[in-house]
């Protein structure tokens, strides 16, 4: 599942940097998470970074993108791959 950003996001701009997939950007009012891009930090991390560092815990899972482990890993996969073809 990708991760989204709740309406009680405060802007404090921790979690953007944090993402090692370029994820998370700012949107109209408040930060979004690209669920094309977001893996959970799966292959880079154990835990999200995102969630880890956000003082109101706003980053739930985005139940509109049920994806399994293997499913993020894949998905880790062929963004890293694009990466490394640039």
């Amino acid at each position: 599942m990708a991760l989204m950003i709740t309406d009680d996001c405060i802007n404090c701009d921790v979690c953007e940097p944090e993402c090692p997939n370029d994820a998370i950007s700012m949107g109209a009012e408040i930060y979004e998470i690209n669920p094309d891009k977001c893996t959970e930090c799966v292959g880079h991390y154990d835990k999200p970074q995102c969630q880890i560092v956000c003082p109101i815990a706003c980053i739930p899972k985005n139940p509109e993108f049920n994806e399994s482990n293997e499913q993020l890993l894949q998905k880790y996969n062929r963004l890293t791959k694009s990466l490394k073809s640039v």
